[in-house]
């Protein structure tokens, strides 16, 4: 959950323009808003009032009936839809709100794997009774949750000690993605694809091509010790 608060979300809104306009204007407006902006979050909010620069990576009307407009916008965490319609109202010179909202995104989740509470309730009925089929389609692996993270591939020898809480140092890396930089959060994945922690990057991609350093401090482990064997010193030389 923690790596899900700072990765991109996508909503589905219905925003209400208070007097009726062109809708060549809106469509105009909307574009406007895509790109950098500058938001001032709303009076009752989790964050300090002060202006931040939020990114909007989408902004698509799907309809407009009236002084109603079906929306889809693509944003950076922490941006106010709320705040962004009054926004985009005040752009229009006639005032707007938001009518409805719908999250339909969040990092790698969207709606095509939603399933119901009932579904999920089903499906431990029947892995109750041997089948598991339709537990594994409700639950989802872990690495899912982290698909959105650039990642790190380690050794096997490294695995074990990283289980135990151990930072990742530059000599346990296989092979890593491109465009890391310092302080980003890492996901640590084993050579099979297996999450093993995730953790903040102390350098950049080019530097833990070196050959010594500490490449990321591990924040959460999720493979439990012992997944991997321990290989010390003496059989790693062998």
């Amino acid at each position: 959950m923690q790596t899900l608060l700072k990765a991109g979300k996508e909503y589905v809104g219905l925003m209400h323009i208070h007097k009726e306009i062109p809708e060549h204007e809106i469509y105009q407006v909307c574009n406007e808003f895509v790109g950098k902006i500058m938001q001032m979050p709303p009076l009752k909010s989790a964050v300090k009032r002060r202006l931040r620069e939020r990114q909007i990576y989408y902004f698509e009307v799907i309809e407009i009936d009236g002084q109603d407009v079906l929306f889809k916008v693509g944003c950076e965490a922490g941006t106010y839809i709320r705040k962004l319609i009054h926004d985009l109202g005040k752009k229009l010179g006639c005032g707007a709100h938001m009518a409805e909202l719908r999250r339909t995104k969040a990092g790698p989740f969207d709606e095509s794997t939603l399933v119901t509470l009932q579904d999920l309730t089903d499906a431990f009925y029947y892995y109750e009774n041997g089948n598991e089929k339709y537990l594994r389609y409700c639950i989802q692996p872990i690495e899912n949750a982290v698909r959105h993270l650039p990642k790190i591939y380690v050794l096997d020898s490294a695995v074990d000690s990283l289980c135990h809480g151990a930072n990742l140092n530059v000599p346990g890396i296989s092979k890593l993605d491109s465009g890391i930089t310092n302080e980003d959060v890492i996901a640590v994945i084993t050579l099979k694809g297996e999450l093993i922690c995730y953790g903040n990057a102390k350098m950049d991609s080019e530097e833990m091509l070196g050959e010594r350093g500490l490449a990321v401090k591990t924040e959460k482990v999720f493979m439990l010790p012992g997944t991997y064997p321990k290989i010390d010193k003496a059989d790693y030389e062998k």
